[in-house]
């Protein structure tokens, strides 16, 4: 079991059930899964960028992506259906903590003048997404062979039913928000 598990179940879920007054461990918020997805607006020109994209993202998150599709044909994008645009993956359970702990204490600090995360990225319903803009930050990578740095969205959903419980909950598992 990940110690990221190990120290929600110890130090978060009672610091939550504290704040919030809930009876049950079960009522107490959890992250759900993660989802990371780099979109690749220039494979259009490109092609070979999404095997690129698919070989990072697997080495970052320890899962091999999926490749998203066009969903219909845009001629001003020179965009056909069915073209490879982005790449995705979805993180549960252990593959899931070890992500968000490498994120958290090893990625995120490498960041250039990071100020912390912005908490304008709830999206009502107790989900948070940020991007980041380099992908370049996660050891993992060479950064000899990169060709082109690429931007990534990650998506936390968890089971928190207001924003701000999913905001207490990611504060107490050590995500860094800006003051």
């Amino acid at each position: 079991m990940s110690w990221l598990k190990d120290y929600y179940i110890n130090e978060v879920v009672p610091k939550l059930k504290e704040k919030f007054g809930y009876k049950n461990i079960y009522e107490v918020p959890r992250i759900e899964k993660i989802c990371v997805n780099m979109g690749l607006g220039e494979a259009v020109n490109n092609p070979k960028i999404i095997d690129q994209a698919l070989e990072e993202l697997a080495i970052i998150t320890g899962q091999w992506p999926k490749i998203c599709r066009a969903r219909k044909s845009i001629a001003g994008f020179k965009l056909r259906k069915g073209m490879a645009i982005g790449v995705m993956v979805t993180l549960r359970k252990k593959r899931m903590y070890d992500f968000l702990a490498r994120l958290i204490h090893i990625a995120l600090p490498r960041v250039k003048d990071f100020k912390g995360l912005p908490k304008s990225g709830f999206d009502g319903r107790g989900n948070y997404t940020f991007g980041i803009p380099d992908h370049t930050i996660f050891p993992e990578i060479d950064t000899n062979k990169v060709e082109k740095i690429k931007g990534m969205s990650v998506t936390i959903v968890t089971t928190a039913e207001t924003d701000e419980e999913a905001y207490e909950l990611l504060k107490e598992m050590g995500m860094p928000f800006r003051r």
